[in-house]
């Protein structure tokens, strides 16, 4: 499946309730399940972004889906970009030999 990278911010709605901030993350967990997809990591950072999530989506699309729904709710902004792993990265290297 593939693998995607989410960096959000929180929005001032989503710093206002902080302290809901792991029940949000159980209900991103939820969200990416029920559209047949996997949180593989979910991390809260410091610095340029307040999260961190790493997650596998049947498709591109799905992961936008995702990444719309949870827009929707007004807690994060997110950025998503697609993610190669090791064998993936050859797969692509072998492509332009």
């Amino acid at each position: 499946m593939p693998t995607f990278v989410t960096l959000g911010n929180f929005t001032d709605q989503g710093i206002r309730a902080y302290e809901d901030s792991p029940k949000r993350a159980q209900a991103f967990r939820d969200l990416v399940e029920s559209m047949n997809g996997k949180v593989v990591d979910l991390y809260w950072t410091l610095g340029q972004y307040d999260l961190v999530a790493i997650i596998e989506a049947p498709d591109a699309e799905t992961a936008a889906a995702i990444a719309i729904k949870q827009g929707s709710l007004g807690n994060v902004r997110t950025m998503t970009m697609p993610a190669f792993g090791k064998d993936a990265i050859q797969r692509i290297i072998e492509t332009t030999t």
